[in-house]
C-alpha cells in the first residue's frame, strides 16, 4: 500500500475547514438560542450540584464551567468559545505549523463543551459525527511538524513515526461505519418509499431545507428517481467494503462513488456542513501515489517490470473486473433491472422481502466487525514493520513508546465503535464482548462513538408539511411571519445557505411532524415573539425590515400547519403551491392560560432571572463589539466570506511564496555521478537558507 502522508495532510486540512464553519455557523445563533432572552437559555443546563470540580467536569465535559472566572455568563462564555474555534480553526487551515495535536484538541474540547449546552438544537448526527471524526484528528495531527528541508533517505526513515497510519485507519472505519449503517437503516426501517424504490419522488421536495436545483430534480421521470435509489442502496450498502480492499484501484473506485454521491446531495440540498465533513472522511481512502505527487516524482522513469509483479497485477486487475461483475450481478438480481428500449427508461424494483434482508443483514453483520480487525491487524504489523526499519536505539525506543501508546488508543477505540456500530443488528449487538460494552459506557457522554443512520424514514409522502406563525395585534386580522430560509412564500426560490445550519427553521421542520407537544421549545418561542426579543427575531429575519411586527411585538401568535408542494413547470412566478391542514399551536397572549400552562408543564418558566454581571468587564466589551460588527451580515455571508477569505490566503501564498529558479529544478532531475552522491553524504550541510535547492513543499 502506498503511503498516507498527503491524505492525512489533505484530512486535517478538511477538519479545520469544518470546524470553522460549524464553530462561525452557531456563533450567529447563540443569542437567539441560548442567550438570557433566547428561546433555550444555556445557563439553565449547568446549575452546580454540589459535586467536586472533577467529577461534575467528567460527568458534564464543557468549558463553560469557567466561564464565571472570566466574568461571563453561560451565553456569552458560548460565544467566546465559538469565536476562539473559528480562528483557531482558520489558522489551522492556512498555516501548517498550526496543524498540531493540541490544536485539534482544543477544538474537539470547545465543540464538546457546546455540545453539552445546546439541547435539542445540538442533537443533530453531523454534530455527533463531527464530534467523533474531531477526537481522531487529535489522534492523527503530528506531535511535531517534519523539516521542511530536504533529507537524505536514511535520515526520513530514522525520522518517520511508524504510528502515523494507524489512528488514519479509524477515520475510514468511521466512513465505512457511517455509509453502510445509513443504507441499512432505510430497509430495516421497513419505510414503504424506500423499498417501493420511490423515496426521491418525495424527498427532494419534503427535505428541511431545498435548494432551486431540487425544482429540478423533483421533475426528473420516475423511472429515473427509482434508479436512483438503487444507485444509492449500491453506493451505501454494496460499495462501502470495498474501503478495506487489498486492490488499490477498487478503494479508488469507492472513492469516487462517495464523492459523487455526495457532491449531488450538496448540490440539491442544504445540509450544512455534514456532506463537507463526508468529503472530508473519504481522504482515508486515498494514498499519496494518487494524489499529485511532489516535484519530481511526475518525471520518475518507467522501469521494466518483473514478473512476479506483473503476475500480481494481473490477478489484481483480475479480481477487479470479478467485483464489478458481482455488484452489476447483484443490482440486477436484487432490484430486477430491465432496460426499455422503447421508452428509453430502465424499470426496477425490489425482488427481496424483509424477512430476507433481515437474515441477510443477520449473517453479515459480524463478519463485517471481522472484515474492519482484519484490515486493522494488517495495519498493526505495517506499523511495526515501519518501526524495525528505525535506525538507531533512542529513535527506535521513541517509537516504541509512540507506537505503543497510539496502537492501543486505536485498538480501544475500535473497540469502543463495534458497540454502537452494532446497535442495527440486535443479535449481533447482544453477541459483543461484555469489555467492549463496558468501556463504551464509561466513556459514552464523551461521543468518542456514535450510532448512525440517515434518512432512515421518507416523511411528506402526501404533501411536506409545514409549520407557518401568523401574528395579530387584535386576534382577527392575521399576518404571516416569514423566515428567512424555510418554505413559507410559496413565490420565493429556495435559498443555498450552505455550510450554514439555520437550527431553528431546521427544528422547525421537525416540529411540523408531529403535535407541538412534541416539541416543547415551540412554546418557549412563541413567549419571546410575544415579548419581542430581539435575539430571537434576528433567528427569523436578520433585518429588522423583513419581520412584520419590528415595531411593536405582536398581541396575539398562534401557527397554523400547511402541506406544500413544489409547482408545476410552467407555472410562472411560483416555486410551491400549498394546502391548509389544521391550526398546529393555538392563539395565546401574554398572560393566556394555555401559554402559562405549557410553559410550567414543559419546565421552561424561568423563576431565576439571569444574575447580573458587570458590562464594564473587558472581554464583555469586546464580545460586544464583535456582536455589533457583525450583527448587519446574515450568517451565510459571513461564512462565505471566510471562505473567500481562506481562498485569496492562498492565492496570495502561492503567487509570492518562494519557488525554485529552472536551473535547480533541471538540476534535480539529473542523475548525478555516484561519486557526488557519496561526497555530498560526507560532507557537512550548508549552512545557509537559500530556498533555491529545496522544492517548495505542497500542500
Amino acid at each position: 500500500m502506498a503511503g498516507s502522508r498527503l491524505p492525512r495532510q489533505l484530512f486535517l486540512q478538511g477538519m479545520a475547514a469544518v470546524f470553522m464553519f460549524a464553530f462561525a455557523s452557531l456563533y450567529t445563533q447563540i443569542p437567539g438560542l441560548y442567550g438570557p432572552e433566547g428561546i433555550l437559555p444555556a445557563r439553565r443546563t449547568l446549575r452546580p450540584q454540589g459535586k467536586g470540580r472533577w467529577q461534575q467536569l467528567w460527568e458534564t465535559p464543557t468549558l463553560l464551567w469557567e466561564a464565571p472566572l472570566l466574568g461571563l455568563d453561560t451565553a456569552q462564555g458560548l460565544e467566546l468559545l465559538s469565536l476562539l474555534g473559528t480562528l483557531l480553526a482558520l489558522g489551522a487551515l492556512l498555516l501548517p505549523q498550526l496543524r498540531h495535536l493540541l490544536t485539534y484538541l482544543l477544538l474537539w474540547a470547545a465543540y464538546l463543551s457546546a455540545c453539552q449546552v445546546g439541547q435539542v438544537f445540538l442533537y443533530f448526527q453531523w454534530d455527533s459525527l463531527l464530534l467523533e471524526a474531531g477526537f481522531l484528528a487529535v489522534l492523527v495531527a503530528p506531535l511535531r511538524q517534519p523539516p521542511h528541508h530536504k533529507q537524505a533517505p536514511q535520515v526520513r526513515v530514522a525520522g518517520a513515526s511508524p504510528h502515523e497510519g494507524l489512528p488514519f485507519w479509524l477515520v475510514r472505519w468511521l466512513l465505512f461505519r457511517l455509509m453502510f449503517a445509513s443504507g441499512v437503516v432505510k430497509l430495516t426501517s421497513r419505510c414503504p418509499a424506500w423499498w417501493g424504490l420511490t423515496a426521491l419522488t418525495y424527498h427532494y421536495e419534503t427535505q428541511c431545507l431545498p435548494t432551486p436545483a431540487s425544482w429540478f430534480a423533483h421533475h426528473l421521470p420516475i423511472w429515473l428517481h427509482k434508479l436512483s435509489v438503487v444507485a444509492t442502496f449500491l453506493i451505501e450498502i454494496a460499495v462501502p467494503p470495498l474501503f478495506f480492499a487489498p486492490v488499490r484501484r477498487l478503494r479508488l473506485a469507492a472513492f469516487y462513488s462517495q464523492v459523487l454521491l455526495q457532491v449531488l446531495i450538496i448540490i440539491t440540498g442544504n445540509y450544512n456542513f455534514f456532506n463537507l465533513l463526508t468529503l472530508v472522511l473519504t481522504t482515508a481512502l486515498l494514498d499519496d501515489a494518487h494524489l499529485p505527487a511532489k516535484s519530481g516524482n511526475s518525471r520518475r522513469r518507467r522501469t521494466p517490470t518483473s514478473w512476479p509483479k506483473a503476475l500480481l497485477a494481473m490477478l489484481s486487475l483480475l479480481l477487479e473486473l470479478a467485483v464489478y461483475g458481482l455488484l452489476a450481478y447483484g443490482m440486477v438480481h436484487c432490484f430486477g433491472l430491465e432496460v426499455d428500449w422503447e421508452l428509453h427508461a430502465v424499470h426496477s424494483k425490489t425482488t427481496f422481502t424483509f424477512h430476507q434482508f433481515s437474515q441477510w443483514l443477520k449473517t453479515v453483520t459480524l463478519p463485517t466487525m471481522w472484515l474492519g480487525a482484519a484490515s486493522l491487524a494488517w495495519e498493526l504489523l505495517t506499523a511495526l514493520w515501519r518501526w524495525t526499519q528505525v535506525q538507531g536505539w533512542l529513535q527506535k525506543f521513541c517509537a516504541a513508546v509512540q507506537l505503543s501508546i497510539f496502537g492501543t488508543a486505536t485498538v480501544a477505540l475500535f473497540m469502543i465503535s463495534l458497540v454502537p456500530y452494532s446497535y442495527m443488528e440486535p443479535s449481533t449487538h447482544g453477541r459483543l464482548w461484555t469489555g467492549a460494552h463496558r468501556l463504551f459506557g464509561t466513556v459514552e457522554h464523551l461521543q468518542l462513538a456514535n450510532s448512525y443512520g440517515l434518512f432512515r424514514r421518507m416523511t411528506g409522502l402526501g404533501g411536506r408539511p409545514e409549520v407557518v406563525l401568523e401574528g395579530s395585534y387584535d386576534g382577527h386580522h392575521w399576518t404571516e411571519i416569514e423566515f428567512m430560509y424555510k418554505p413559507g412564500n410559496v413565490s420565493r426560490p429556495p435559498p443555498i445557505v450552505t455550510p450554514h445550519q439555520p437550527r431553528l427553521d431546521w427544528q422547525m421542520w421537525f416540529a411540523a411532524l408531529g403535535p407541538h407537544t412534541h416539541s416543547p421549545w415551540f412554546t418557549s418561542l412563541v413567549l419571546r415573539l410575544l415579548q419581542g426579543k430581539e435575539p430571537v427575531i434576528r433567528l427569523i429575519q436578520n433585518h429588522a425590515s423583513g419581520y412584520p411586527f419590528h415595531k411593536q411585538p405582536p398581541t396575539y401568535v398562534r401557527a397554523q400547519r400547511y402541506k406544500y408542494w413544489f409547482s408545476q413547470p410552467g407555472e410562472q412566478g411560483q416555486w410551491w403551491r400549498r394546502q391548509w391542514v389544521e391550526e398546529f399551536f393555538p392563539p395565546v397572549s401574554l398572560g393566556d392560560p394555555t401559554l402559562d400552562m405549557l410553559l410550567r408543564q414543559f419546565g421552561l418558566q424561568d423563576k431565576s432571572p439571569p444574575r447580573a454581571r458587570s458590562s464594564s468587564n473587558t472581554l464583555t466589551q469586546a464580545l460586544h463589539w464583535v456582536r455589533k460588527q457583525l450583527s448587519a451580515l446574515e450568517a451565510p455571508t459571513i461564512l462565505w466570506g471566510l471562505l473567500l477569505t481562506v481562498a485569496a490566503i492562498r492565492v496570495m501564498q502561492a503567487l509570492l511564496g518562494p519557488r525554485s529558479p529552472p536551473l535547480a529544478r533541471e538540476e534535480k532531475h539529473r542523475p548525478a555521478p555516484r561519486e557526488d552522491i557519496a561526497s555530498k553524504q560526507a560532507a557537512p550541510a550548508p549552512n545557509n537558507s537559500s530556498g533555491s535547492q529545496t522544492p517548495r513543499r505542497k500542500k
